[in-house]
């Protein structure tokens, strides 16, 4: 355990932060599920839905830099791939 006054405040702050990040790449992962269920159905127009809104939480979480912006751009291709597969089927 840190002696230091301001170590014991960043461990505090770090606890927070970590806190809020898992939250953030957890509700992500909600959404990819949520797309995955949407396509395997074949629900095309809430998979498209889906879709715009998982590209919106990737895009502030790198932002935000709870995740890298090249995992955000390549989880955004896949999840883009998935879906015009989907439509021409």
């Amino acid at each position: 355990m840190a002696n230091i006054k301001s170590a014991k405040k960043r461990i505090l702050i770090e606890a927070d932060n970590n806190a809020r990040n898992n939250a953030v790449k957890s509700e992500i992962k909600t959404y990819i599920k949520k797309f995955d269920t949407a396509v395997s159905q074949g629900n095309i127009e809430e998979a498209t839905a889906l879709y715009s809104e998982v590209s919106s939480r990737l895009d502030s979480a790198a932002r935000d830099n709870v995740i890298h912006k090249n995992t955000a751009s390549r989880k955004k291709a896949h999840l883009a791939k998935v879906l015009n597969a989907t439509q021409k089927a």
